[in-house]
């Protein structure tokens, strides 16, 4: 049997579930997208930007995330860099503050994921319902034989083939959706480990401007 045949045997509810499927691969491919730019490069802007920082090239450090403001935790430590004279309580909640603010971005579309996942299968229970419903009805009209058998198979595929085709659409999104989670779970993890180390540096270094202010006094 052909995609166009299944299509036309899984009734009404084809429609809508091969909008969500369309719209699952058009997120999907967006979010892959997102992610490969973000894991192909972080690491490597994070270490060079904790050196410059360490080694106190303060105007390379800021220098170093102006050019990677397109990851998430580049505009994190620039947020909290960018603060004059903070103290590193106020620092810290610079940094505490700019992660929240990246969390819609890391989880987007999770909630259309959520969505697709929760409907498809009503959907393509619906069409099971629809077909057996179609079943019943050539079971109750007045043709006879071959044209009452093929009311009843016919029923009976619209019934399977919807089921089947919503189970798929949630199985295949559900699969992205989690894989998607768990990088932002990473990503997370990856954020407060690094930002614990910019804020340990940032401590240090304010710590040594109070002894050298007063020893100057």
């Amino acid at each position: 049997m052909g995609i166009g045949n299944i299509f036309a045997a899984g009734g009404v509810v084809m429609y809508p579930l091969l909008g969500f499927s369309i719209l699952a691969v058009s997120l999907i491919i967006e979010r892959m997208l997102f992610w490969m730019q973000i894991n192909g490069r972080q690491e490597r802007v994070v270490k060079e930007v904790l050196s410059l920082y360490k080694h106190n090239n303060v105007v390379s450090t800021l220098d170093k995330l102006k050019q990677n403001t397109d990851l998430p935790i580049a505009r994190i430590f620039l947020a909290a860099l960018e603060l004059e004279e903070s103290t590193p309580e106020e620092f810290r909640l610079a940094l505490e503050s700019s992660a929240c603010a990246e969390i819609p971005i890391l989880k987007r579309f999770q909630t259309v994921f959520d969505t697709i996942i929760s409907l498809a299968p009503l959907l393509g229970l619906l069409g099971t319902v629809l077909g057996l419903i179609a079943s019943f009805a050539s079971l109750g009209s007045n043709g006879i034989g071959g044209a009452r058998t093929l009311g009843v198979t016919g029923g009976i595929s619209e019934a399977l083939v919807s089921t089947a085709s919503g189970l798929v659409v949630a199985i295949f999104t559900l699969l992205f959706a989690n894989m998607f989670r768990g990088l932002h779970q990473r990503q997370m993890a990856f954020i407060q480990e690094h930002g614990g180390q910019l804020e340990l540096l940032y401590r240090r270094r304010y710590e040594r401007g109070e002894k050298s202010y007063a020893s100057s006094r």
